[in-house]
């Protein structure tokens, strides 16, 4: 049995490995008669796992043998569901660390909270699975490095699900960038705005729902009473579980900033300055409000977001945008367009076609069935998005402190901040060890 134990003595030994060549062409599961399955699991059954499976399944050789989720209402719900439309039977299980144990488990699919991908991606290392982890990876630096490690001593093909990486329109966005029509690009504007992501007014605590491990739930994190806020959608809200608007749709964004101007490591410094000021009797955690800059040698990337609100300026809610000499480059998940600088360049526009998440998953069962780990969105990428969102929150909790991260040596440059970098686990659980 795959133990916590095991996990302990397994984790202690992660190590970089070398990357596959990218394998050229081919068609999903191309070495599979009509016969042979691809048994996938789900930890995690609620909206984005769910989505991602919904996914899987259009793939006729993909089966779902087995569901994990601690809300088992919820859970049978889904299994009912997959029996309905796909005529497949899952095993329902609590714990995920004994799904693991399962030798016919091909891949695992993290749809969880945040606080828990680093603990269920390491052990699905470990257990030889190929892994489909929703972003952010982590909800920390440190278990950010640990998953890379991990991923790479276990030789493990793994898809971050930032589908964005995928999409025809964003690449050709990215093509049309490197090719230099914008001139020099000076700065890189990206924001969302979104509803979702404050709560104007806090929620009591309340009784744990019949059929909820709410301590399984959470896991490493602390201790808590329960409240629907932080079990349900939401969770995201809260610093314990996730990182607000920044680390949600700013790990999407920021991923598109990053691939259209090249950049492959951290940023010379990064201030954030944010608070709660929209809702400031609010329940939630996250800035409502929050503005970082990431500077570079002759750059800047612009972080904006406000939480409770959708509108803004040119009817876009979240975007991109590339401001260069020659003109600037406006782009969201529906389209791209060109606006020029005088008449320096052409008005163009690019339209998404929508299938990014779709080709995403097929990306990356084709890598499973050619054992190529240069997936589309690949743990390294994950990881350095996810640690530019850490960045910026960690700048704005300490007031707008300018700070530099030391990748070789994982350190800010101010002391203060490193309290930052390793997340508290809860003592019935514990930290892979990396270094």
């Amino acid at each position: 049995m795959f133990t916590r134990r095991n996990f302990i003595r397994t984790s202690s030994l992660l190590a970089a490995t070398t990357m596959l060549p990218v394998a050229a062409g081919g068609s999903v599961l191309q070495s599979l008669s009509p016969n042979d399955r691809v048994n996938v699991a789900l930890i995690g059954c609620r909206n984005m796992g769910w989505y991602n499976l919904t996914d899987f399944l259009k793939h006729p050789n993909v089966r779902c043998v087995a569901l994990c989720d601690v809300n088992r209402p919820l859970m049978e719900e889904r299994a009912a569901e997959l029996y309905k439309n796909h005529q497949q039977k899952a095993d329902l299980y609590n714990d995920y660390r004994h799904l693991l144990d399962r030798k016919d488990i091909d891949i695992v699919i993290i749809g969880t909270p945040d606080h828990w991908h680093c603990l269920q991606f390491v052990d699905a290392c470990a257990a030889g699975k190929s892994v489909y982890v929703e972003k952010p990876i982590a909800n920390s630096i440190v278990e950010c490095d640990a998953m890379v490690f991990a991923a790479n001593r276990y030789n493990t093909v793994v898809q971050v699900g930032q589908q964005q990486r995928s999409a025809s329109h964003w690449k050709e966005m990215a093509a049309y960038i490197h090719e230099g029509h914008l001139g020099r690009i000076g700065q890189v504007n990206v924001w969302a705005n979104f509803n979702y992501a404050a709560i104007p007014t806090p929620v009591a605590d309340s009784p744990v729902p019949d059929g909820v491990d709410f301590e399984m739930w959470l896991g490493p994190a602390p201790r808590v009473p329960f409240n629907t806020s932080r079990f349900n959608g939401l969770w995201r809200l809260f610093w314990d579980y996730g990182g607000g608007l920044l680390t949600d749709w700013g790990v999407h964004l920021l991923d598109m900033a990053l691939w259209g101007m090249q950049v492959t490591g951290m940023p010379n410094r990064t201030v954030g300055v944010g608070g709660n000021y929209f809702y400031p009797e609010g329940g939630h955690e996250t800035f409502d409000s929050l503005n970082v800059t990431y500077q570079f040698d002759d750059f800047v990337i612009n972080w904006s977001n406000n939480a409770g609100l959708e509108t803004a300026l040119g009817g876009r809610n979240y975007g991109v945008m590339f401001r260069g000499t020659n003109g600037s480059l406006i782009a969201d998940r529906n389209n791209w367009e060109i606006i020029p600088e005088g008449s320096k360049l052409s008005y163009r526009k690019s339209v998404a076609d929508h299938k990014d998440h779709e080709d995403h998953v097929t990306n990356f069962l084709r890598c499973v069935d050619t054992k190529n780990r240069n997936t589309a969105c690949s743990i390294e990428t994950g990881s350095m998005c996810a640690k530019y969102a850490h960045l910026g929150n960690i700048s704005a909790k300490m007031g707008g402190t300018p700070l530099t991260y030391d990748e070789q040596t994982g350190q800010f440059d101010n002391p203060l901040a490193n309290r930052y970098i390793r997340p508290y686990y809860h003592p019935t659980w514990k930290f892979p060890r990396v270094r």
